[in-house]
C-alpha cells in the first residue's frame, strides 16, 4: 500500500514562493537585507539573544563550538543518542567528542552520566534537545559554571521550545538551530547561532564569511557559510507560522497522547514544554509495528537506529545502556501541523490495532 499519512510535510507555500521571487528580482542574493530581518525576527524565539544567520544546522553549531573558543585538545560531551552532525561538529573543530548516556524519559543528555564524563581536558557539554523536548538545562547550566566549561545548545530541534517558561536556546553560551526542511520551520536549508555574548556574535560573522572583517582584510581564517536572502525569505515567512503550527503539533501530540495503547508515549518533564519535532513512542515490538503500520499506508521513521558512538566512523567502546535500548525502541509517528483530525484518528486506530 501506497503512504497516506507521510511522517513529515515539509510546507512551501504562495507566501513563500512570493518571497523567493521577491529576492530574485531584487538582485541582492547573499546575506543582505531579508538575513539581517531574519536574524533580527529571530531573536524573539530565544529571548531576545543576538542572532547570526548561517547555511546549516551543522555550520551553526560548528561555528558556535569555534566561536566559544574550542578547539584540538579539548573534549566535549555529547548524546550519542542524536543525529552525527553534533558529533561531527566537534571533530569539526579539532576537538574530541565523548559520548554520555541518556536520560531514558526524556532521551536526553543525563546530567549524572555528564558529571561522571568530564575530565581535566573537557572544555564544553553540547546537549540536544532531542525531537523538541528540553534537556535538563538547569542542572547541566550548573555543572558548567561549576567546571568553567562552555554550554553550547543544539536546539536544532527545538525552535519555540522551553523550559520553566525560559524559551530553548537562551540557557547557553550558544545556541543552533537548523532550517532544514523537515524541521518545525525551515528556510530550505539553514541555521542560526543565538548568544547573549557580543564578542562571540562578532566571532561568528567573522567565521562565517571567510573571517572578513573588511573588503579583503581577513580577520581570522573563516568558512563559507553564509546564509542566502533566498532562504532568509523563505526563513522569516515560515516564522511568521511558528506558533500556530507549535501550537497544532502539541494539539496532535495531546490527542495521540489520549488516544494511544499498547505504546510507551512520550515523556514531558516538569516545566518542559516542548514541540514535538518528533512524536516517539517507544514497543519492544517496535520493527514489527513499523511494518504494520507501513502496510496500512502509515510512514514512519526511526530516530536513531544506530548510537553515534557506535557507527564506522566514530566506533568507540562506551557503556551507554539507555541509548542502547532506545534504539531498539523508538519509533517516531506522524505529527507534523498539517494532519487532520481524521488521519489522526486513523494513526491511532491502527496503532492499537
Amino acid at each position: 500500500m501506497g503512504i497516506t499519512i507521510p511522517l513529515t510535510h515539509p510546507y512551501v507555500g504562495d507566501a513563500e514562493i512570493a518571497a523567493v521571487v521577491r529576492v530574485m528580482r531584487s538582485g541582492h542574493l547573499v546575506q543582505g537585507a531579508q538575513v539581517a530581518a531574519f536574524e533580527d525576527e529571530f531573536t524573539a524565539v530565544v529571548g531576545k539573544r543576538t542572532c547570526v544567520a548561517v547555511s546549516s544546522g551543522t555550520s551553526a553549531l560548528h561555528l558556535a563550538l569555534l566561536a566559544c573558543g574550542i578547539g584540538p585538545g579539548d573534549e566535549v560531551i555529547v548524546p550519542s543518542f542524536t543525529f552525527g552532525a553534533t558529533a561531527h561538529a566537534v571533530v569539526h573543530a579539532g576537538a574530541t567528542p565523548v559520548f554520555a548516556d541518556i536520560a531514558p524519559e526524556t532521551l536526553t543528555l543525563d546530567p549524572d552520566a555528564v558529571s561522571a564524563a568530564i575530565t581535566t581536558r573537557t572544555a564544553a557539554i553540547v546537549p540536544v534537545h532531542l525531537f523538541g523536548h528540553p534537556a535538563a538545562m538547569d542542572r547541566l547550566v550548573a555543572l558548567a559554571a561549576r567546571h568553567h566549561l562552555a554550554l553550547v545548545e543544539d536546539a536544532a530541534q527545538a525552535a519555540g521550545a522551553a523550559l520553566d517558561g525560559t524559551p530553548i536556546g537562551s540557557f547557553g553560551h550558544a545556541a543552533a538551530f537548523s532550517f532544514y526542511p523537515t524541521k518545525n520551520m525551515h528556510s530550505i536549508e539553514g541555521g542560526m547561532v543565538a548568544t547573549s555574548d557580543i564578542q562571540t556574535a562578532q566571532r561568528l560573522r567573522l567565521l562565517r564569511n571567510q573571517g572578513l572583517s573588511g573588503r579583503y582584510e581577513y580577520e581570522v581564517v573563516g568558512y563559507n557559510a553564509r546564509m542566502t536572502d533566498v532562504a532568509a525569505a523563505v526563513g522569516r515567512t515560515q516564522l511568521a507560522s511558528l506558533a500556530w503550527w507549535t501550537a497544532r503539533r502539541r494539539a496532535n501530540a495531546a490527542y495521540l497522547d489520549d488516544h494511544l495503547q499498547g505504546v510507551a508515549t512520550p515523556t514531558v518533564a516538569p516545566g518542559a514544554d516542548p514541540v514535538y519535532h518528533q512524536y516517539v513512542v517507544r514497543a519492544d515490538n517496535r520493527d514489527l509495528l513499523r511494518e504494520r503500520l507501513a502496510s496500512v499506508g502509515i510512514q514512519t521513521g526511526v530516530h536513531y537506529p544506530l548510537p553515534v558512538h557506535r557507527s564506522h566512523a566514530y566506533a568507540r567502546p562506551y557503556e551507554l545502556p539507555h541509548t542502547e535500548r532506545a534504539a531498539t525502541e523508538v519509533l517516531s509517528l506522524p505529527v507534523h501541523p498539517h494532519l487532520t483530525t481524521t488521519e489522526l484518528a486513523y494513526l491511532a486506530e491502527q496503532v492499537n490495532t
